[in-house]
């Protein structure tokens, strides 16, 4: 069966809404999410000649992977138009032919019912498709084929990629994939989408697929839906256009109508005539249970696909009853992700029962993540140390370019400005990187899941899911590491509030530098210190939770987390590495922009050219203002620091020490301590009691914890929600909450001390 239309799908779906209301806003939303107007699937336009394929697939079915296989470092990463889901574009080059790839969301069906499915709906609808890539896990092949299923009936050249083969073979199970070609009419390529020596079946599969254009045929389910739904079934189809409409068949959107689906309901009451949608109306009436059947009946359609096409090898020796004990164990195996190996099964299920199902399942999983943060620092510490000699090297030059008679502003500005972002960029993504090639494998191997399978319970209570541990655990490391874990959270209101109440959590730099001054200023009364902090924070997020997860998480995604288990797997490597460096690489471009805009910003507040404090701007600034940041139980200097670690965490121990201590100008304090912020203020505790009180140093304290991190996880927060709005939002939240918690913890204080 070939598609005629699916280039001019776009001018089909055009037609389709030309073909409605003019003006009609309901027609409009309509389209954006069910026809596939602009709205939901708009895209750049593609370069001259090159084909465009999509990449369609449950999640866990290795869509990312293959991305990157077809793509390597090709790609680019933003958002969909109107949309706070990731789009994720690239290209490759193959037979003298430009491909562009388009990597839609991961989503169980096409139902409409998320900003995923409306993303991915919206863009097959859109047309200009030369071939969508459907792909299935060939180890749960069975559940993993249902979006196949709720794709057909959809004008568009499709292949069918048969992905993670190896673990398959590795269950045992052999594949018939030319006898599930001939009953589907599209070509099936079997693939290990992370072995590239692999691929030439796919681009030849590819290749046939954009010059015939072959789509699927939906017969055999088009009669297994009329079976379940009888006379309802006839009477639905007979009202609809015998061509369809823009993309969608008629057996297309007769299901949907069965199954209840508004947008596409919307669509058709604009194509029909007013008998047409009254018929419409009065045959839906009387559908019971539509999404439950409709879905029983694409199981039937899936079972009989792949009937006979799939096999165990001790089933192809024979014997009819070990045939249907092995198959029942399949299905086992496949809801409770088993082995990848036959010889290995029983050791990693006993393993999987102890992740899952036991007492010790949560302490197995906060050792693991323990241990990744371990393991984290091996590949980045050398990184950081790189960053270290930036720094080094900057200062270094400013001596240098001094000492040649060139203006200190200049060496001033190299040294502040320039090299410190690249020293504090570099140290930041070194840990990134880390954590992204430590969890990456976690998640490679299938351990990921179980992680947020046992965490599901206890997170649920703040209107998360057990996704969201890993993030909050990574920022007690680097909270720039804590967002980008938050990618893995499939629901942007889940994965926003995520990241809101994570920004809570002290990072390893406020570690670092809270001991010190509460050591300093309380002695042996610092560890009430330190308990009151974890206290605040726990508050402190739920507070978070409370004001925004109504506004963030629909009641609806509040229910818990619905996942599948995908089976353990050996990780490779080399995948895993070409993706931690892609997104560490994402993420120190943003990284650099915004410290860059803060270094200069703090640096030509505190650049003096005799080095004095009370010559810079922001003596003068401090001084000024110094009436109003008493109020929130800081002094001027305690406010600069405060100021300061709105860039990094780490600047606040050298611009106290420059400003209390003096022999330095707070610029260079503020450089120095990027790479040695303790060692700068090695002896702040005895300069600073003098000067400031009890009640002070505790309101700073608080107020420094749980400031915004800093400036560039601003940036990575960004970088991950898409949304400029809720970024602002969550920045501004933080800063006007640490102030009015100096404020409350100095007045408090002030009571006892």
């Amino acid at each position: 069966m070939s598609c005629d239309q699916c280039n001019g799908c776009a001018a089909g779906a055009g037609a389709a809404t030309d073909g409605g209301a003019a003006g009609s806003a309901g027609a409009a939303a309509s389209a954006a999410s069910g026809a596939g107007a602009a709205a939901g699937g708009a895209s750049a336009a593609r370069a001259p000649g090159a084909r465009r394929i999509a990449l369609l697939g449950q999640p866990n079915s290795g869509k990312s992977t293959l991305f990157n296989g077809l793509t390597g470092a090709r790609q680019h990463v933003g958002n969909w138009p109107g949309k706070t889901v990731e789009r994720k574009t690239g290209t490759f080059q193959h037979g003298g032919r430009a491909y562009e790839v388009v990597d839609l969301p991961g989503s169980y069906a096409l139902s409409a019912m998320s900003p995923e499915e409306e993303v991915t709906r919206g863009f097959l609808a859109q047309g200009g498709l030369d071939a969508v890539l459907v792909l299935a896990d060939a180890s749960q092949l069975e559940r993993s084929l249902y979006m196949l299923a709720d794709f057909a009936g959809i004008s568009c050249p499709a292949v069918l990629v048969l992905n993670l083969m190896d673990v398959a073979e590795g269950q045992g199970k052999r594949i018939d994939a030319a006898a599930i070609e001939r009953r589907l009419g599209v070509p099936v390529v079997p693939l290990v989408a992370a072995d590239r020596t692999r691929y030439d079946a796919l681009y030849q599969a590819l290749e046939r697929t954009c010059d015939e254009r072959a789509v699927i045929d939906p017969a055999a389910l088009e009669r297994a839906m009329a079976q379940r739904f009888g006379s309802t079934w006839d009477a639905v189809a007979a009202q609809l256009p015998e061509e369809g409409i823009g993309p969608y068949s008629r057996f297309w959107l007769a299901a949907k109508l069965i199954e209840g689906d508004g947008p596409a309901r919307e669509l058709v009451r604009q194509h029909v005539d007013a008998a047409a949608n009254a018929a419409l109306d009065k045959a839906l009436r009387g559908v019971k249970d539509g999404i439950q059947n409709a879905g029983a009946a694409r199981f039937a359609w899936v079972e009989q696909l792949i009937a006979g096409a799939v096999e165990r090898e001790e089933e192809a020796a024979g014997g009819r009853e070990k045939n249907a004990a092995s198959a029942a164990g399949s299905r086992e195996a496949a809801s409770t992700a088993s082995t990848g190996n036959a010889k290995t099964a029983s050791p990693l299920s006993r393993f999987d029962r102890l992740a899952t199902g036991s007492l010790l399942s949560k302490p197995l999983a906060v050792g693991m993540i323990l241990l990744g943060f371990v393991l984290a620092f091996v590949p980045a510490i050398p990184i950081m140390m790189v960053g270290g000699m930036i720094s080094s090297l900057g200062q270094e030059a400013a001596f240098a370019l001094s000492g040649a008679g060139i203006p200190d502003v200049v060496g001033s500005f190299l040294s502040g400005v320039v090299c410190n972002s690249l020293c504090f960029g570099t140290m930041m993504v070194g840990y990134v990187f880390g954590i992204n090639l430590v969890f990456g494998l976690y998640e490679e191997s299938g351990y990921m899941a179980r992680i947020s399978y046992v965490f599901d319970h206890a997170m649920s209570r703040f209107g998360l899911q057990g996704k969201s541990l890993m993030p909050f655990l990574m920022c007690f490391g680097c909270t720039m590491g804590g967002v980008s874990g938050s990618r893995v959270i499939d629901s942007w209101g889940q994965r926003m509030l995520t990241v809101m109440m994570a920004w809570a959590i002290p990072c390893g730099s406020t570690w670092g530098v809270v001991p010190v001054l509460a050591v300093a200023f309380f002695g042996m009364g610092a560890p009430l210190v330190i308990v009151g902090i974890f206290c605040v924070c726990v508050l402190l997020m739920w507070a978070v939770g409370r004001l925004f997860g109504p506004r963030l998480v629909k009641e609806g995604e509040r229910a818990g987390l619905v996942m599948e288990l995908p089976p353990y797997h050996r990780p490779r490597l080399g995948n895993v590495l070409h993706g931690a460096i892609l997104k560490s690489r994402q993420m120190f471009v943003r990284a650099i922009r915004v410290v860059a805009i803060f270094a200069f910003a703090i640096w030509a507040l505190t650049y003096t050219a005799t080095g004095s404090v009370e010559g810079s701007a922001l003596y003068a600034l401090g001084t000024a203002i110094e009436p109003i940041t008493q109020f929130f139980g800081m002094g001027w200097q305690t406010f600069t620091a405060w100021l300061c670690a709105l860039v990094l965490k780490e600047s606040a121990l050298g611009v106290l020490s420059g400003l209390f201590a003096g022999g330095a100008t707070p610029n260079a304090a503020v450089v120095t301590a990027v790479t040695g912020g303790v060692a700068v203020a090695g002896n702040i505790g005895e300069i600073m009691a003098q000067a400031i009180s009890a009640p002070e140093a505790l309101a700073f304290i608080f107020a420094f914890t749980f400031n915004m991190p800093c400036a560039a996880s601003v940036s990575a927060t960004w970088g991950e929600v898409h949304s400029t709005k809720w970024t602002v939002i969550t920045a501004a939240f933080y800063i006007a909450s640490s102030l009015i918690l100096g404020c409350i913890v100095f007045h408090v204080a002030s009571l006892f001390f």
